[in-house]
């Protein structure tokens, strides 16, 4: 199924560039990409997005397993049905999975991405889930014709 696919890729290629940024780049080093706008930077985050709830590993672990299991149901239900949220679910799916491995690993999650208009620091599957979040969102709130 379409959806696993997607999981599976959104998940392993983080995991392969959190790999490879770790491998090349020292902690708080910044690789520049595009002069004063776009750096690699391998920081090593405890807690969620900007920082939040640092020191919560277990709970975070047992949260994000829960919502996996959720979403995932979600994307069984309406796979057939639904393909644009099954698609949008399977993204953030993808994307928290491939937090969840450097949680239960490393006790923290490896970001990268670091774009000098916007401070904090983060990683593909946190962009996954970003851009899975917004376009599932769009398609809640402009689609006419879905009932869940």
């Amino acid at each position: 199924m379409y959806s696993f696919i997607i999981i599976g890729v959104v998940a392993i290629l983080d995991q392969l560039i959190k790999m490879k940024v770790v491998e090349k780049i020292s902690i708080y080093e910044k690789l520049e990409v595009i002069k004063d706008f776009f750096y690699i930077t391998y920081v090593e985050n405890t807690g969620i997005s900007f920082g939040l709830f640092k020191g919560t590993r277990v709970i975070l672990i047992i949260l994000t397993f829960i919502v996996c299991l959720l979403l995932s149901y979600y994307v069984f239900k309406l796979h057939k049905k639904y393909v644009s949220i099954a698609v949008c679910l399977s993204f953030i799916i993808g994307g928290a999975i491939g937090n969840l491995i450097d949680r239960i690993r490393f006790g923290y999650v490896i970001d990268y991405l670091y774009f000098t208009f916007f401070p904090p620091v983060f990683n593909l599957a946190d962009a996954a889930i970003v851009c899975g979040a917004i376009a599932l969102s769009s398609i809640l709130l402009f689609s006419k014709n879905i009932s869940l």
